[in-house]
C-alpha cells in the first residue's frame, strides 16, 4: 500500500488527499500550516512533564476523561488483553491543563481544529453527490462548537524489557471520531493495515501530518471513507531506550449531530464507549 505524502499548497491537494483518504484511510500531508516549532517545543515541555512527579496532581476524571492517564490504567484496545504500553493527558478547552507546561498545547488545540474544519470541507466538497446527499449538514458545521474535540498527548516510554508479552505501545485500533490529525512523532512505529492485510510503515519525517478517517465519518460516508486500523509497533535495539512523544487531536462532532439513520454521534459515542471497556476508564477517541 502506497501512502503519498501531499503538499498541502497544491492546488490538487484537496482531491489528492480525499483520494487518499477513501483508498487507505490514511493521507499524509506537507507543508501544512501548524508550525514546526510549535510541535517541538509541546514534545520537548510535555517529556519534562511526564518524566515529572508533577502528573500525578492531575489524575483524569473518571466522569470527564481530562486529565492524567497514567500506565496502569491505559487503554486496552478493542479484542485485545493486554494494556497498551503508553501514559496520556487529555486536553480539552474546559478541562485541568497543567501549570508546569506552557499555553503551546492549548494554542496548537485550537489551530489544528481551525485545520482540521478546512480539511472536513475538503472531504465534503471531494464526497461523490450521492455520499454528499447523506451528510445530515455541512461536514466542518458537526464540529462547531463542539466540547468533545479532544487533545491527547501521549508518551510511550522506554521499554524496560520486563513487558507483558505481546504488549504494544498501541494495539491494533480504529479510532471512534470524525477524523484524527497527528504531526508526525519524534520516533517512529506507526503502521496502517493495508487492504492486503499487511502492515505498512507511514511515513514518520517530522513536519509531516498525518490523518485519518475515524469510524464516525466511515459512518456518515456509508464507508465511503473507511476507518483503517493502524497500531504503534514496539521498538528495537536503541530505539527501546528511546520516549516517544505523539500528538492526536481526535475531532468529535456534538453529540446532537446525526450521523446516520442509525446513530446520532452522542448513540455511536456510548455504544463504542461500553464495547471498550463497559464504560470504565473509556476515553472518546
Amino acid at each position: 500500500m502506497q501512502l503519498p505524502v501531499v503538499d498541502f499548497r497544491d492546488p490538487r491537494a484537496p482531491e489528492l488527499f480525499c483520494k487518499s483518504l477513501h483508498e487507505t484511510g490514511f493521507a499524509v500531508l506537507s507543508h501544512h500550516p501548524l508550525p514546526r516549532e510549535l510541535v517541538s517545543q509541546i514534545y520537548d515541555e510535555w517529556l519534562g512533564f511526564f518524566r515529572s512527579e508533577a502528573k500525578f496532581t492531575y489524575r483524569y476524571d473518571p466522569k470527564r476523561y481530562d486529565g492524567y492517564f497514567s500506565t496502569a490504567v491505559s487503554e486496552t484496545a478493542k479484542n485485545h488483553t493486554q494494556k497498551d504500553l503508553k501514559e496520556f493527558y487529555h486536553i480539552y478547552p474546559w478541562g485541568r491543563y497543567p501549570a508546569e507546561v506552557s499555553d503551546g498545547a492549548q494554542r496548537y488545540y485550537a489551530q489544528g481544529a481551525a485545520l482540521a474544519a478546512t480539511l472536513l470541507g475538503w472531504v465534503e466538497a471531494h464526497s461523490p453527490p450521492e455520499v454528499k446527499a447523506r451528510y445530515s449538514m455541512p461536514l466542518p458545521d458537526m464540529i462547531k462548537g463542539s466540547e468533545q474535540t479532544l487533545l491527547r498527548v501521549l508518551h510511550y516510554p522506554p521499554l524496560s524489557g520486563q513487558e507483558p508479552p505481546g504488549s504494544l505501545r498501541a494495539a491494533a485500533h480504529g479510532d471512534i471520531n470524525l477524523l484524527t490529525i497527528l504531526p508526525a512523532a519524534n520516533e517512529p512505529g506507526l503502521q496502517v493495515l493495508g487492504k492486503d492485510q499487511a502492515w505498512h510503515d507511514v511515513p514518520c519525517d517530522f513536519g509531516l501530518l498525518i490523518v485519518n478517517t475515524g469510524d464516525m465519518l466511515a459512518e456518515a460516508s456509508a464507508q465511503h471513507y473507511p476507518s483503517t486500523v493502524h497500531r504503534v509497533l514496539n521498538p528495537t535495539g536503541p530505539g527501546a531506550l528511546k520516549s516517544r512523544i505523539s500528538l492526536p487531536l481526535f475531532l468529535h462532532p456534538r453529540p446532537d449531530v446525526v450521523l446516520s439513520a442509525r446513530y446520532s454521534a452522542d448513540s455511536y459515542l456510548k455504544e463504542r464507549l461500553r464495547e471498550l471497556r463497559g464504560d470504565k476508564q473509556a476515553s472518546p477517541t
